[in-house]
């Protein structure tokens, strides 16, 4: 498993995980990264939209020749095999692992970001306007206020990705890890591919599923 993590931190390094965090995360108690060794991992997206699913797929295998993307391993010839079948056919090729990334959710929500006076950035009160007596009345007060010295507050609405990332050893036949995140990043799937990758590699970490120094 050490490879494969290397592998991951080659292209996550300078990902920022920011705006990805860990919701929850189980690792299977007889799993860590000094008893497990992965040579060839399968990456499945679950996802419907067709082109949102390769262009994951493609993200994640990316970071080196042990990745390979679904679409091309059970392509359209596939479609009609039984699970069993289709878990055969990745024997068959020496696959010992399957990365496969759901989207659990979205969440939109709306948050206040509140209005600026950039008034009393200039001096205060008395630095700018030299004290209340320098206002001339309200015509002087009121210009405190005017558009040049105020930012009126406004709505934002932002939407949040609740993903599920699962890892599975087919020499074990079971599930070893599997984490949930919540990322506010973007509309750019590639970034956000990236950003809860990183996350994980970290959760994966302070677990003992991936070295630290890695």
């Amino acid at each position: 498993m050490k490879k494969f993590f290397v592998a991951l931190s080659l292209i996550f390094l300078a990902s920022c995980s920011s705006g990805t965090a860990i919701g929850s995360s189980w690792i299977d108690p007889d799993t860590s990264y000094q008893n497990t060794e992965f040579n060839k991992i399968l990456v499945v997206a679950l996802l419907k939209n067709d082109a949102t699913r390769r262009v994951t797929e493609n993200r994640i295998v990316a970071i080196g020749p042990k990745f390979r993307s679904s679409y091309a391993v059970l392509n359209g010839t596939t479609l009609d095999l039984t699970k069993e079948q289709k878990l055969r056919i990745l024997k068959d090729e020496n696959f010992d692992a399957v990365i496969t990334m759901r989207l659990v959710d979205t969440v939109k929500e709306t948050s206040y970001v509140p209005g600026t006076n950039t008034s009393m950035y200039y001096g205060g009160y008395g630095g700018m306007y030299g004290g209340y007596g320098a206002y001339g009345g309200f015509g002087g007060w009121y210009g405190m206020y005017s558009p040049n010295y105020y930012d009126p507050g406004y709505y934002q609405e932002s939407t949040s990705y609740l993903v599920e990332t699962n890892i599975f050893s087919l020499k074990k036949d079971k599930l070893v890890w599997t984490g949930t995140t919540k990322s506010t990043s973007g509309s750019d799937v590639g970034l956000l591919v990236d950003s809860i990758i990183a996350t994980v590699m970290e959760q994966m970490k302070k677990e003992g599923f991936m070295a630290k120094n890695k």
